[in-house]
């Protein structure tokens, strides 16, 4: 009996824990204009989230129907919101807008409103003071319901373009000239049409609809290639093909059907003759009505906006079995067959804030206190002032004081020398390499080798055997080498 009743305490236990890891999360800023109306068709007053680094600040982007919001969120319990740009097309028929950015522009495009929405191209140097529009014209496509930029090769990407011609699933452009975009390929029928792509140095994945995903090289744009499919999935849970993300070392793609009560899709695309789904998300309610939309992976992370069920995060660290680590509500709505709540999520901000945005409660900033932030610093380990603990690049690097052997050497003493059983080497360094010692006698023989593990900061090197003379200590770190010359009595 006694074994029972530990056994339930253990298990209330454990659901208070997770609960307790699941709901930490923190709220940095909410905003929400109650005067700009909702579309007629879901009562969203808003749409989209980008978020953009511009001169070392942060800055939130979130569409609505009016236009394109930018808030300064460097701060972000003190964030305000420092430009507008009307839409092309406003009002209550606006549903969606997507963005992307390049090379300091952000492009912005409308899915609704025919001829009168547009593709703006808004220049952003001047934040925080203001934006410029330097490009809003309806010449080469009217509406689109997404894009993405990639940007290895300057190319966008526009899912159904809305023009004049023949009906395109996907049109692609070139931003060589990033505010005077020119188009490169407009895509056969013989690709189904594109909800949604990401792409990666010329190759696409394309999430079609009913069609489950097209894989696509778009390297030879005269030659266009379909590298692989997965067009029957029944057995996971196939709905309306909507949208994905690719894992940093491009062997795991990310992916959603935007279809009530279906799991996000873990799938294996290294190697696109066999692509396969090995694994599902698990959701984060058993309601009928649960429903994803869109996800972004970053850090091994996966961030999911899951409408009714706000901001959801998994670690895919091992895809074949990802946990969920974080929620986040940011609506009260009842799940019902439609689509309100979490719209989108952006997660790519240095200082490891999250951006969510919900269709009916606009802008939201939260820590989901996670290893998310990026660490400015020298991450060349030939550098003398590398920084271990840095993610970041910031140009900081120093190849000119003095060697990194002598580096080394300020970090390392070796005690007691002369010695009898034993001598200490004392390491200060703060590399992340593990450290390598040897010892050879007075003939060049290496008598001796041990290893120091990372951060370990001295280690006991056993001399009792060794004959009375003279010895040589040999350590490297990385590119770095220190000797020594060590006596025994």
């Amino acid at each position: 009996m006694m074994k029972y009743i530990f056994t339930i305490i253990l298990g209330v236990f454990s659901l208070q824990s997770l609960w307790a890891q699941l709901d930490n999360v923190d709220l940095l800023f909410h905003w929400k204009d109650t005067t700009i109306i909702g579309s007629f068709a879901y009562d969203n007053a808003y749409n989209e989230i980008w978020g953009v680094v511009q001169d070392g600040r942060e800055y939130a982007i979130i569409g609505s129907t009016a236009g394109t919001h930018f808030f300064d969120v460097t701060d972000p319990v003190n964030a305000t919101e420092v430009a507008f740009v009307a839409g092309a097309f406003q009002g209550g028929g606006v549903i969606h807008r997507d963005y992307h950015d390049y090379a300091g522009y952000l492009y912005a495009v409308c899915d609704e409103g025919g001829m009168e929405s547009t593709l703006q191209i808004i220049d952003m140097q001047y934040l925080p003071d203001s934006v410029s529009v330097v490009y809003d014209s309806n010449e080469l496509f009217w509406t689109s319901h997404n894009i993405f930029i990639d940007t290895a090769t300057a190319n966008l990407y526009i899912c159904s373009p809305g023009s004049t011609g023949d009906y395109m699933p996907l049109q692609i452009m070139s931003l060589e000239n990033p505010v005077n975009p020119t188009v490169v390929l407009n895509v056969s029928t013989d690709i189904p049409r594109a909800h949604d792509l990401y792409v990666r140095n010329d190759t696409a994945y394309m999430n079609c609809e009913g069609s489950g995903i097209y894989i696509v090289d778009f390297t030879d744009l005269a030659d266009v290639n379909v590298l692989g499919t997965i067009t029957d999935y029944v057995s996971f849970g196939q709905g309306y093909n909507h949208s994905g993300w690719l894992s940093d070392d491009g062997l795991t793609y990310y992916f959603a059907d935007e279809t009530w009560s279906t799991d996000v899709k873990v799938v294996d695309v290294s190697n696109l003759d066999d692509i396969s789904i090995i694994t599902t998300l698990e959701p984060p309610t058993d309601n009928i009505h649960s429903i994803a939309h869109n996800q972004l992976f970053y850090k091994n992370y996966l961030f999911v906006s899951y409408y009714f069920d706000g901001l959801q995060v998994y670690d895919v660290s091992d895809p074949d079995n990802p946990v969920r680590v974080r929620e986040y509500d940011t609506s009260e709505i009842e799940h019902i067959q439609n689509y309100k709540g979490a719209w989108g999520v952006y997660p790519f901000l240095p200082s490891g804030n999250i951006l969510i945005s919900d269709m009916q409660e606009g802008l939201f900033v939260v820590d989901v206190n996670l290893d998310l932030a990026v660490i400015d610093g020298c991450t060349d380990e030939t550098a003398v002032n590398y920084n271990p603990d840095a993610t970041n690049d910031d140009g900081s690097c120093d190849f000119s004081a003095t060697s990194l052997d002598d580096v080394l050497a300020t970090n390392l003493t070796l005690s007691p020398n002369p010695t009898n059983d034993f001598v200490v080497l004392h390491n200060t360094s703060t590399t992340n390499t593990e450290t390598f010692i040897d010892i050879f006698d007075v003939t060049g023989k290496k008598i001796l080798s041990e290893t120091m593990a990372i951060a370990q900061s001295k280690i006991t090197l056993n001399t009792a055997d060794f004959s009375t003379g003279i010895y040589f200590v040999e350590v490297t770190q990385g590119k770095a080498t220190w000797k020594s010359k060590l006596i025994k009595n």
